[in-house]
């Protein structure tokens, strides 16, 4: 554990996602990073590869890498609509909104509770205000121009 808060975070983010793994894999049979593009899918369908890239964080050619084993496996649908030229629109399946919704309310359950543990009884987690802080923490940082390295953060 670190005193700096960036390397906290970072800790904390890597806890978080290798226990989703954990839980995804043991009672889903589907790990984390999959799960996480399914999830962000289900919030923008349907939506073409490149949408779908910029929710996720990632180049077009890592969702483009992705979506056939995703299609095999029944989670998702691609489609090409007549006069779209080679835009191909993806969208969950029934199975895949399935995992999503269950999954995912898994998962908020999870770490609702994790937040409201004995070990915090000293000094208590709101959960609501911390999740609209980090929404606020996060927004903030999306709205920061590029900075070269070394620079001072705006005001």
């Amino acid at each position: 554990m670190s005193d700096r808060l960036s390397f906290t975070l970072h800790e904390l983010v890597a806890e978080i996602d290798a226990y989703a793994d954990a839980v995804l894999q043991a009672e889903y049979g589907i790990g984390y990073n999959h799960f996480q593009f399914l999830a962000i899918l289900a919030g923008v369908e349907p939506t073409d590869m490149t949408r779908l890239a910029h929710c996720l964080g990632v180049t077009k050619a890592a969702v483009s890498k992705r979506v056939p084993a995703l299609v095999a496996d029944g989670w998702i649908t691609t489609d090409s609509p007549a006069g779209s030229g080679r835009s191909i629109l993806l969208s969950l399946t029934e199975k895949g909104d399935a995992l999503v919704r269950t999954a995912g309310a898994r998962l908020e359950r999870d770490f609702a509770e994790m937040l409201a543990a004995p070990a915090f009884a000293a000094d208590p987690i709101d959960a609501p205000r911390l999740n609209a802080q980090l929404n606020t923490f996060v927004a903030f940082i999306q709205s920061l121009p590029a900075r070269p390295a070394g620079s001072a953060p705006q005001e």
